[in-house]
């Protein structure tokens, strides 16, 4: 899309609703497109995606549809090349991947004995076999995935999952989870809970896990996101927390670098998706914040850039295929800034 001329810094738009969930789409052909999730405390709730146009340089609602519950997380399918279909994924009571025009969606339920599902936190879709994805729950789980896409019915595949694993990840509720790039990228994820523990798993051998790192008061630890050029990196942050601790696979339970300069308690870490020293955290103090983070195991003192939006920023997301614009969203308002 060449917005060169009358290319803006900031493009912002304005949903019905507060928005908590939002992610990049990743295809190639559809670069400022996003999805949005509403936070409603009721039942209906809704997903909107939305494009930016290139005449107006306005964002543009494309489609609305029903989703029962907030989503807890958004993903569009890492395809970076346009070679899959163009599936979209969300999690709140289930985990459903459909299609992004039909909306012909699968239900992915792991418990099929009960009339009760126990609600996902978060899951993760896998860069290198994008037909797996793994699912973090409150039931102390998590499940690993795998989609086929089955008989084309007119131009649309038709998607099912099934259950490739689950695995008692923690001692209590799980609230995130991320597939590692290390080991081929495939097998090894790492994930988070509220026994404050960071732990990393190998689906090749289930039978034990690594505690990489556990929050000393054992606060809750809410995310978890890897390094997306340096495999030995990740970042995490504690329920109510105003620091992101930065961990080295290599050196369990030490963190090398805090980052502390925020002034209320922090929603969303984002990795650069093209440097492995740059990483930008977003908070409750308005505040979005990227830092350079080369000097570690030297302390980091200051951020290189800060941007203040005009309420709580609850997320921000790195575009993985433009690395010059990051999206963050606070009360019913999304922003794509150009770094």
């Amino acid at each position: 899309m060449s917005l060169h001329g009358k290319r803006k810094e900031i493009y912002k738009y304005e949903a019905p609703w507060t928005v908590y969930a939002m992610n990049w789409s990743v295809r190639p052909d559809k670069r400022f497109r996003l999805a949005l999730g509403s936070f409603v405390e009721e039942y209906n709730n809704k997903v909107q995606l939305v494009g930016l146009d290139e005449e107006s340089s306005e964002f543009i609602c494309r489609n609305t549809f029903d989703h029962p519950y907030p989503t807890t997380k958004l993903m569009w399918i890492p395809d970076t090349k346009g070679v899959y279909p163009d599936l979209l994924a969300t999690s709140g009571d289930y985990l459903r991947v459909g299609e992004t025009e039909t909306r012909l969606e699968c239900l992915l339920n792991n418990n099929k004995n009960s009339d009760f599902c126990a609600p996902l936190t978060s899951f993760d879709w896998n860069e290198v076999d994008p037909y797996l994805l793994g699912t973090s729950s409150i039931d102390t789980t998590c499940t690993i995935w795998g989609l086929e896409t089955g008989q084309v019915l007119g131009r649309v595949n038709l998607v099912s999952g099934h259950v490739k694993t689950q695995l008692i990840a923690h001692d209590k509720e799980v609230y995130d989870i991320a597939f590692s790039r290390a080991g081929g990228g495939r097998d090894m994820f790492a994930s988070v809970g509220a026994d404050g523990s960071v732990r990393m798993f190998d689906l090749r051998h289930l039978e034990h896990s690594t505690i990489i790192y556990e929050d000393p008061q054992h606060h809750p630890l809410l995310r978890l996101c890897w390094n997306k050029q340096d495999p030995n990196y990740l970042a995490t942050m504690a329920m109510d927390g105003m620091e992101v601790v930065i961990l080295d696979v290599r050196v369990p339970c030490t963190p090398v670098a805090r980052l502390n300069n925020h002034r209320a308690c922090v929603n969303g870490i984002a990795w650069a998706p093209h440097s492995s020293c740059h990483i930008c955290t977003a908070a409750d103090d308005h505040q979005a914040l990227i830092w350079d983070i080369q000097q570690m195991p030297r302390a980091i003192e200051d951020p290189i850039l800060a941007y203040t939006a005009e309420g709580e920023i609850n997320n921000v997301q790195w575009a993985s295929t433009q690395p010059d614009w990051i999206a963050i969203c606070y009360n019913n308002c999304l922003e794509i800034l150009r770094v």
